[in-house]
């Protein structure tokens, strides 16, 4: 028998309000958003009567995206880690594109079960343009963008502040950076730039550590995989993480002229050996510096922090993100920084193997495991977590967390998790009612998320494993108003990567950080997502970009994506 752990009841058991008590709270629910504001906001707090409710769009979408581990039977580590999306914006249409990644067969000694037929042409990457309507279009053959490797992961950003984002795709023994030539096309400048990286690489975020306005590189490694190795118990199907030995993680400095510098060992990064899950960099403790959290699978986590003279110091253990709630090494996947309470902290989220973990950020350098206190980690004890998004996905001023589940080492479907945010650090579990694509069991794996018809809901998109992918269409009715934020660096890197910004409206205050790699193999669309409740204006949006300079925006209308440059000119270098 099943044990269904996800109700609204169970959730309510542990701190969360009822959803009696909810329904008892809940006011009269606004009329659709109205573009033209008023000239005062409205109060933020929107009905609980708004329903976020997701709908497969894949196939009316034109996404025709199969993912394979390359063999006939699932058979080793590097097969069950499945793989990532990123939602980018290649050719500045103003909507993201889409770009899958995906394993292949390799040499017959790679897999205990290799295909006696392999697929000609062979499983590849796939760039999917967003072509307005909802629909999209496979450009992956003029793209350029189908590399001969086994790819994993993906991140993009614009590397050289062309006005392009290029593209790193990492897997094992193989990365590729792609410079986007601005006509559709990129080119493979990997070993132009000078990225060298060997073994197995996963997930990957790039930062502005040294604040020089040009972006640098983290690219996490897994494990020093053998394909020879079949020590294990038969019943565990393949051998484990901890079967291999460690890697070291690697930084790459950009040097400003289109190359970079490993400064993995002189940055202190190099001397500490994990097993790297997912990425994600952002400014833990706000002095303005960005800091890297690494995901690592059954090793102790690391969280980095910039010392600010272009030297990192691990601090996990200190602040008390390296291990779970009984001091055991997690089975971490994918991390997000987010502001839950409108503290103006970021706190941190990461999906796990066995109990995802809710970290409040104390603001003291020091984080507090809340994930028992509020359900959210029995909730999910029953699953494999792995790709995971933060938004407010009906808008009614409140962050809520999708998690996509799948099989750990074999290949069991599962159902998927949505908590709705409720304010405080709480949440309600309302997943059985968001739409029956959470309730389709899959073997999920990566995911990115994106407002992909820019009508400001957020959508998803998961990789599952050895199957076909899913786009999410966020179809949430009774939803408030938003804004989505475009940033353009001048004297910091043209992203914007790094900026911290300050959105307030009807009396609350969110706030965000423009981040690259996000969740599990993935990253997400680069515009700045705020749900704004009943709220029809901002009153004061403030941006805090990365050179220093402090930007305020007034008055500004809701329902609408805001682009927002950095004053000041680009220098040329």
């Amino acid at each position: 028998m099943e044990i269904k752990l996800r109700s609204k009841f169970f959730i309510g058991f542990f701190g969360v309000v009822s959803l009696a008590a909810l329904n008892a709270a809940a006011q009269t629910a606004p009329t659709a958003p109205q573009a033209a504001p008023d000239a005062t906001s409205a109060p933020a707090s929107l009905s609980l009567q708004s329903d976020i409710r997701f709908e497969d769009a894949t196939e009316k979408s034109g996404i025709d995206f199969t993912h394979s581990f390359g063999s006939s039977k699932l058979g080793s580590l590097l097969e069950g880690t499945g793989a990532g999306c990123v939602w980018f914006d290649y050719d500045n249409s103003g909507l993201p594109s889409l770009y899958v990644v995906s394993g292949r067969p390799l040499d017959d000694s790679m897999h205990p079960f290799p295909m006696k037929n392999k697929p000609n042409p062979p499983p590849h990457n796939h760039l999917y343009h967003n072509d307005g309507n909802g629909h999209f279009t496979d450009v992956t053959d003029k793209s350029g963008l189908n590399p001969d490797m086994y790819s994993v992961a993906v991140a993009a950003a614009d590397y050289d502040n062309d006005g392009y984002e290029d593209l790193l795709v990492t897997g094992y023994g193989k990365v590729v950076l792609y410079h986007n030539d601005g006509n559709g096309h990129f080119t493979d400048v990997t070993e132009k730039a000078g990225i060298k990286v060997d073994g197995w690489a996963i997930s990957s975020t790039w930062l502005d550590y040294d604040k020089d306005g040009c972006l640098d590189l983290f690219v996490g490694r897994y494990v020093k995989f053998d394909p020879a190795y079949r020590a294990f118990y038969a019943p565990t199907n393949y051998p484990g993480p901890l079967d291999y030995e460690g890697e070291t993680n690697m930084l790459f400095h950009n040097n400003c002229d289109g190359t970079f510098t490993d400064v993995t060992d002189k940055s202190g990064i190099g001397a500490y050996v994990g097993r790297t899950m997912g990425v994600t960099a952002a400014d833990f403790d706000n002095d303005g510096w960005d800091d890297i959290y690494v995901a690592n699978d059954r090793t102790e986590n690391f969280l980095f922090h910039n010392k600010h003279d272009g030297t990192f110091e691990e601090i996990g253990n200190d602040t008390g993100t390296a291990f779970g709630q009984n001091g055991e090494s997690t089975s971490s996947m994918g991390p997000v920084f987010a502001d839950f309470e409108g503290r103006g902290a970021l706190d941190l989220w990461v999906t796990d193997g066995h109990y995802n973990r809710f970290l409040r950020n104390t603001g003291k350098q020091s984080f507090e495991d809340m994930g028992a206190s509020n359900g959210v980690s029995q909730a999910n004890a029953q699953y494999a977590s792995w790709g995971t998004g933060v938004y407010d996905f009906d808008n009614d001023g409140q962050l809520d967390i999708l998690i996509f589940h799948g099989g750990l080492i074999q290949m069991i479907p599962q159902e998927h998790t949505l908590f709705r945010g409720l304010g405080g650090g709480r949440f309600q579990d309302v997943s059985l009612d968001a739409g029956p694509v959470l309730s389709e069991r899959t073997v999920a794996r990566g995911a990115c998320f994106a407002d992909y018809e820019n009508d400001g809901k957020v959508d998803a998109y998961v990789v599952n494993l050895n199957s076909e992918g899913k786009l999410l269409r966020n179809v949430s009715t009774g939803a408030g108003h938003w804004i989505e934020l475009k940033l353009i660096g001048t004297k910091s890197n043209r992203d914007g990567i790094g900026a911290r910004v300050e959105v307030m409206a009807g009396g609350k205050r969110w706030t965000a950080e423009r981040v690259a790699g996000s969740g599990y193999l993935s990253q997400d669309d680069g515009r700045l997502h705020f749900g704004l409740g009943a709220a029809r204006v901002v009153d004061k949006l403030i941006v805090r970009w990365p050179s220093g300079i402090v930007q305020t925006l007034e008055a500004q209308s809701a329902d609408r994506i805001l682009i927002v440059q950095e004053p000041g000119q680009r220098i040329a270098r």
